[in-house]
């Protein structure tokens, strides 16, 4: 006979021990014979299905308890796994399914059917299952957390490629920048500088030649060669003065000075000032700083980028007539704002892959443990915000 089916011994015995057996334990457990009606049940089987024991014997008990599937559709008791333990002599064990109980419900189960074998010949089976319910619900828990957590991993990462994406971007227009910054500078002191260190190199050579001629001057040549030596002087000393402006011009624009001596207020007053006046704009400035509060130079320096930063924006961008800037401290961070009254921005022109402006200003913002808050309406004008938390 094949392996794995019970074989019991017949009688009173059999009888005696199988009761205590069934006594005892809390799983389910029901014997049916050849045409599926319950020859025995178990008190613990039959409270799961919402029966007395002596309702149970005798009845059918795939029409009784097995009859549809989880679904709610028919089951066919020839295509039973508990019929088919006796049917085929094979013993099954199945986790998929539901038991049905007297009040219409199911519940998820756990059962296994076995053979009942005696003389060779097989009788019935016996059924033995338990209330899986609690461990399905824990199962689809885990599996919705588990498919919850992909969901996060596969948002984030989707985030973080498109951060790292906008992070080069970033990157390469920071080198562009760089790159034609250098060009500007060069061309300034190619074609300024140069300009004027070559014309001053003439007149030195100029002045070289006629000092070694006065010797053979008369002396009215000689005074009059002078007077124009003066004047060949006063030009020159005209370009160097020239020259030292473009020199200073040039290093204010890599690093206003005003920042190392005066301070980061100064500066942004400065900055301020400046550009109000280059694009012809009504300022309206306020500033209310305690002048003792000082910022760590790294942080005044990414302070007064972004400002500049704001600044360019608006005079690339805004086609305004007015900007008013406000400086101060609020809840212990310092506040800088600058409004315009121009054309405004769309959310998506300001949230655009290319604004690399934007991107580079709330980079600076987040360095620095601050935020970067812009608002703006088409034909409203914008207001730019910068809040950094003090030390």
């Amino acid at each position: 006979m094949t392996a794995n089916v019970l074989h019991l011994p017949s009688g009173a015995l059999w009888r005696n021990r199988l009761g205590l057996l069934l006594e005892s334990t809390g799983e389910g457990v029901f014997g049916i014979d050849l045409a599926g009606d319950c020859v025995f049940i178990n008190p613990a089987g039959a409270r799961m299905l919402g029966y007395a024991a002596g309702e149970v014997m005798g009845r059918n008990m795939h029409a009784l308890t097995h009859h549809s599937h989880p679904d709610g559709s028919p089951y066919a008791d020839s295509d039973c796994p508990i019929f088919n333990a006796f049917r085929n002599g094979l013993p099954c064990r199945v986790d998929t399914e539901v038991f049905w109980r007297r009040d219409g419900s199911a519940f998820a189960v756990e059962y296994s059917s076995h053979p009942i074998v005696e003389a060779e010949q097989v009788h019935g089976a016996v059924i033995t299952f338990i209330d899986i319910t609690d461990r399905k619900r824990a199962a689809d828990e885990l599996q919705r957390a588990h498919d919850e957590l992909e969901r996060r991993v596969a948002a984030r990462t989707g985030e973080l490629s498109q951060a790292l994406a906008q992070l080069r971007e970033l990157s390469a227009y920071s080198e562009q920048v760089r790159e034609e910054e250098r060009t500007r500078i060069a061309r300034e002191v190619h074609d300024e500088l140069g300009s004027l260190l070559v014309a001053l190199k003439m007149d030195v050579n100029w002045l070289h030649k006629r000092l070694g001629e006065q010797a053979a001057r008369t002396p009215e040549a000689a005074d009059g060669m002078r007077t124009q030596m003066r004047c060949k002087c006063q030009n020159m000393s005209r370009l160097i003065e020239n020259a030292v402006d473009n020199v200073g011009r040039i290093i204010t624009d890599l690093r206003p000075s005003i920042l190392d001596h005066q301070g980061l207020w100064a500066a942004l007053e400065w900055q301020a000032q400046e550009f109000a006046q280059s694009a012809e704009l009504a300022l309206d400035w306020r500033m209310d700083v305690p002048p003792a509060l000082h910022l760590p130079e790294p942080a005044a320096i990414a302070v007064f980028r972004i400002f500049q930063e704001m600044l360019s924006n608006v005079g690339r961008h805004a086609r305004a007539s007015a900007i008013d800037i406000a400086i101060g401290l609020q809840d212990g961070q310092l506040h800088l704002c600058v409004r315009d009254d121009g054309v405004g921005a769309t959310r998506q022109a300001l949230e655009a892959p290319t604004a690399y402006g934007v991107m580079g200003m709330r980079e600076r913002a987040r360095q620095l443990g601050g935020q970067l808050r812009i608002t703006s309406e088409p034909g409203a004008g914008s207001c730019l915000q910068l809040w950094v938390p003090l030390p």
